[in-house]
Parts: structure tokens; C-alpha cells; sequence
């Protein structure tokens, strides 16, 4: 959990993610298409993938934890949650405020 920790304190947007994995690539779509600068972790890349799967599989309460979404150090959670924000208006909001986004 500390190098999770790590890397989500470092940047405004982080997305931990498997590359094979259909809904982490729409959770990253939709941050890209909103013009936000994500720092996504491919697990199934990452030297320390698997202990940071299953640090977040922890975190999040499921197995595989994926996509699993960071704003401004805060845990938002997976793409259903991502979703909700973005259709109910709110996470445009939250990426502002946690200066991902500038407009």
C-alpha cells in the first residue's frame, strides 16, 4: 500500500488499471477526452503489479480491483463511481479542484 500511497500523492490523476481490461480503457478514454493529464499504472506492467492489485483489491473490496481512480489524493473508486460523478455533473468539479483541469 505504500507505493500506492506514493504514486497517488504525486500527481492530481492517477489511475491504476490492467491493459487488457475494457472498462479501465474507458475510464482513461473518458479522462483523456476531457483533456486531463493522467498518470495511469498498467498493474500488468508495473514491477510491483501484483502487490499493488492486491493492496487495492483490499482498498476497493473486489478482485480484480480495476480501473481504480485517485483526484487529488482521494480515493473516487471504479468506473461505476467515475461514471456516476461524470453524468451527475460532479467530476468535472473535482478535477478543477484538484487542478486537473484549468477550464
Amino acid at each position: 500500500m505504500e507505493r500506492v500511497n506514493s504514486l497517488v500523492s504525486k500527481k492530481p490523476v492517477v489511475i491504476f488499471s490492467l491493459s487488457s481490461c475494457c472498462m479501465s480503457h474507458t475510464v482513461k478514454s473518458l479522462f483523456y477526452d476531457l483533456g486531463v493529464n493522467v498518470d495511469v499504472h498498467e498493474l500488468d506492467e508495473e514491477d510491483q503489479g501484483k502487490e499493488m492489485e492486491g493492496a487495492l483489491a483490499n482498498l476497493i473490496g473486489r478482485n480484480p480491483p480495476v480501473p481504480v481512480v485517485f483526484i487529488g489524493g482521494r480515493l473516487i473508486g471504479s468506473t461505476d463511481r467515475v461514471m456516476s460523478l461524470h453524468l451527475g455533473g460532479n467530476l468535472v468539479k473535482l478535477l478543477k479542484d484538484a487542478g486537473a483541469l484549468w477550464l
